[in-house]
């Protein structure tokens, strides 16, 4: 198939459903390694799983950790963090301690972070912030942003897809203005369709998070 290479390295395809079983997990990567997308992204439990699966490609391992309520305890994603880079994840996308940014307890936030963020960079993986965007008032995703970038936050990121809505493009201009041309910016939850992609990268968004993946890219050969 003639795809757009460009289009599918965007793409973190993600499969974070709690029913996923493992044969759903081998055809995601399977399709993974066909459009050599940027990353899969999966719970911490598969992490070993899609190691092995995508062994030897250019595609990285992702997993989520204080997913998808962000209301674990630190230790407990530090601990799942090195857990899940331990069985060969390069990638990880942590949810911020919600309630505390929205209590401005901002330095409860950002320690949460950062204790994240120093245990990933320490074993060489790359940490993406989700700041769950349908919780918070343009005010709160400033902040949420601003703490991200200066705690050492690789991306920030729009939504787990998991809470009451995903991904705007008014959210991505926001967090890009926010954090500027340096940090990267993820665009997850409700990103299905090739324009919804393109409406996406256009506000700034350099990751997209999708379970639409497949479908994305075969558009872009039609």
């Amino acid at each position: 198939m003639n795809f757009d290479r460009k289009v599918a390295q965007l793409i973190d395809h993600t499969i974070l459903r709690p029913d996923a079983v493992r044969s759903e997990v081998r055809q995601v990567c399977a399709e993974a390694l066909r459009f050599e997308f940027a990353s899969v992204c999966v719970n911490t439990c598969w992490i070993s799983l899609v190691a092995a699966e995508l062994k030897g490609s250019p595609v990285k391992v992702c997993a989520t950790v204080g997913f998808p309520l962000g209301a674990a305890s630190t230790a407990a994603k530090v601990a799942e963090t090195l857990g899940a880079i331990a069985d060969g994840a390069q990638e990880i996308d942590m949810v911020i301690n919600i309630g505390a940014l929205k209590a401005r307890e901002d330095e409860v936030v950002a320690s949460d972070i950062r204790a994240v963020v120093n245990a990933s960079h320490e074993k060489g993986a790359i940490v993406k912030v989700i700041i769950e965007t349908c919780l918070l008032t343009d005010a709160q995703k400033v902040i949420a942003c601003e703490i991200a970038k200066e705690a050492g936050a690789d991306f920030v990121k729009t939504s787990t897809g998991f809470s009451k809505s995903g991904a705007t493009v008014e959210d991505i201009a926001l967090m890009r203005k926010t954090v500027g041309p340096d940090l990267g910016v993820k665009a997850s939850g409700g990103v299905r369709t090739l324009e919804d992609l393109r409406a996406m990268a256009a506000a700034g968004a350099t990751r997209i998070g999708s379970s639409s993946s497949v479908k994305i890219v075969e558009a872009t050969a039609a």
